[in-house]
């Protein structure tokens, strides 16, 4: 795992990659098939999170009504649509301009009102957020305490935080490396296993930027289950974060 002490968060490439990757990212059974398979699964978690951090009703179909949400490497927007249509009022950020700008196009068409701003996070300055989310973004990053403080400075007070990332195994070099991307499910280049963070390094770097981690939760695969969340954090967990 890199640390990087640069203030700038991006990797040039890496955005490059996702850019490129942009007009299939809505496609259910193109390129971001994944990322399809995979949102269920983090809403279920997110929303889990919502109300039992401020409280809310399970059974309300607008918790984050009032609130300011804020999602960091948002790609074309397949996490940012589901938090406004929550009742948050949305801003999303990317580094690749291809992705904000399908984003914006897809959320105009859906009639959502998301605020969409390519750029790096560290430098744009954001605050006041009542959630900040990032979802395998980390592992993408060129300096990752600089990137955890830019979403720490995002937070508001009293603010939720929740972050995914692939864990640092070998069962996710095998799966989500070897396998997911040679076999064309994962476009190649999207993983860089030396990259993922472990639920303790990422506890660290939380702690070294004044974030405290909460109990992650895997997210697993099985040929029965599918994505499912888990206990087993080997391939990939999700964990929520407030500030210390």
């Amino acid at each position: 795992m890199s640390n990087a002490t640069s203030r700038a968060t991006i990797r040039p490439e890496e955005a490059a990659h996702f850019g490129r990757l942009a007009a299939d990212w809505w496609d259910p059974n193109g390129s971001s098939a994944m990322l399809h398979k995979l949102g269920p699964v983090r809403l279920a978690f997110l929303r889990e999170a919502i109300d039992a951090h401020w409280g809310t009703d399970s059974r309300g179909v607008r918790p984050l009504t009032g609130k300011r949400a804020l999602d960091v490497g948002c790609g074309a927007g397949l996490l940012a649509e589901p938090l406004a249509r929550l009742g948050a009022a949305v801003t999303g950020v990317d580094a690749a301009q291809e992705n904000i700008a399908v984003a914006s196009a897809h959320a105009a068409g859906g009639g959502l009102s998301i605020d969409y701003r390519c750029g790096d996070v560290a430098e744009l300055g954001l605050a006041g957020f009542d959630l900040v989310t990032s979802m395998e973004v980390i592992e993408h990053v060129a300096d990752k305490p600089a990137f955890l403080a830019a979403l720490k400075a995002a937070l508001a007070p009293g603010g939720l935080m929740v972050l995914s990332t692939p864990n640092r195994t070998t069962k996710s070099r095998l799966l989500m490396v070897q396998g997911a991307e040679r076999l064309g499910l994962v476009p190649r280049g999207t993983h860089h296993w030396e990259d993922f963070v472990t639920p303790e390094e990422l506890g660290e770097l939380l702690a070294s930027v004044g974030l405290v981690m909460g109990e992650p939760k895997g997210i697993a695969w099985s040929p029965l289950k599918g994505l499912h969340l888990s206990d087993d954090l080997a391939l990939n967990y999700i964990v929520t974060v407030i500030a210390a």
